[in-house]
């Protein structure tokens, strides 16, 4: 099992699945990988540290075909790593898509726009090209984690990993995923609507990550004070009614979502850890989709419209000081 991504999440979930006996290798980058290789991959979890010896590269050709391979890269950089993925994937490997925003299999059978690819999570359809839908198993994730240093990540809170076949059914392979993830101390249910279990992430993200991401504010503050709670109601609105469009249903209500993201306390979202510290946010694979989505649904986001400008020029803003 490899994980193309090894940052704060797939961190975690390697040494979680490695903690279970699995055979996991790593792909990260620059002096996150350089820590790994010299100190081992540090994990701060449960009011403990734990370090796990992985083998770990930043170049996946050096792990061969896999079973599963997790991936765990930011959105907007899985297009970037996707050829460099290919020695990875042989007939039968599981391509785990942990990613935010909508994964490029999104569209893949019978469902409403079937085929469609979508220039803000999968450019020029070419993830959809390289991959196959068919290879694919949705991954969800809810928990939050940091790097809190090169080699070392912090673990937040949560545990909990929906996965799911496209179609709904549980197959072997979803079986023998969650069975691994479990035995790894980790939380994953099979489901038979992942695409719903997705698009309820994608509403909260679309709005809390980039309005946290203009204010520096944490989720407490984003979701709990009036005014910006107003803002995250209405782009929920309007993702509740694109989602009605292309066949999604949001598995709980939009003020049940926002109560529930006020309640994690004051946590960075990654769009703010991201801007922090110097990095590119995923402004297109979480707002610039519902945008896309909107357009081709024929569902206004005026709301929603604006914050994307907005967050884009931040962002634009964010990389002229940088170079």
């Amino acid at each position: 099992m490899c994980v193309v991504g090894a940052g704060a999440i797939g961190a975690f979930m390697g040494v979680q699945l490695a903690q279970a006996d699995c055979e996991v290798s790593l792909v990260a980058r620059g002096q996150h990988l350089d820590a790994m290789r010299d100190r081992g991959l540090r994990l701060q979890i449960d009011g403990t540290e734990r370090t796990a010896r992985l083998p770990c590269s930043d170049r996946p050709a050096d792990f061969g075909i896999q079973d599963y391979v997790i991936v765990a890269v930011k959105a907007h950089d899985v297009d970037a790593v996707a050829e460099a993925m290919l020695p990875l994937l042989g007939p039968d490997t599981v391509l785990v898509t942990a990613t935010n925003g909508l994964p490029y299999w999104y569209f893949y059978g019978d469902v409403p726009f079937e085929g469609t690819t979508l220039e803000s999570t999968d450019p020029g359809g070419r993830q959809w090209r390289l991959f196959g839908p068919a290879r694919a198993v949705g991954c969800v994730v809810f928990p939050a984690a940091e790097v809190v240093e090169p080699g070392v990540v912090r673990h937040e809170h949560g545990r909990r990993f929906p996965i799911g076949e496209p179609d709904g059914a549980i197959t072997p392979r979803l079986e023998r995923l969650h069975d691994a993830m479990e035995a790894g101390g980790l939380e994953a249910p099979m489901r038979n609507d992942i695409r719903d279990e997705i698009w309820l992430k994608l509403c909260g993200n679309v709005c809390f990550n980039p309005i946290s991401a203009l204010t520096q504010a944490t989720i407490d503050v984003v979701a709990g004070e009036p005014a910006t709670q107003a803002i995250c109601r209405t782009m929920m609105e309007e993702a509740r009614r694109v989602g009605e469009r292309i066949g999604t249903r949001m598995r709980v209500d939009v003020e049940t979502r926002i109560n529930g993201a006020a309640a994690l306390g004051p946590h960075k979202m990654s769009m703010l850890q991201d801007l922090e510290r110097g990095k590119t946010m995923e402004v297109e694979p979480i707002v610039g989709v519902m945008q896309e989505l909107g357009r081709l649904t024929h569902v206004p986001t005026p709301v929603t419209d604006i914050v994307l400008a907005l967050i884009r020029q931040r962002a634009a803003t964010a990389s002229s000081t940088l170079h």
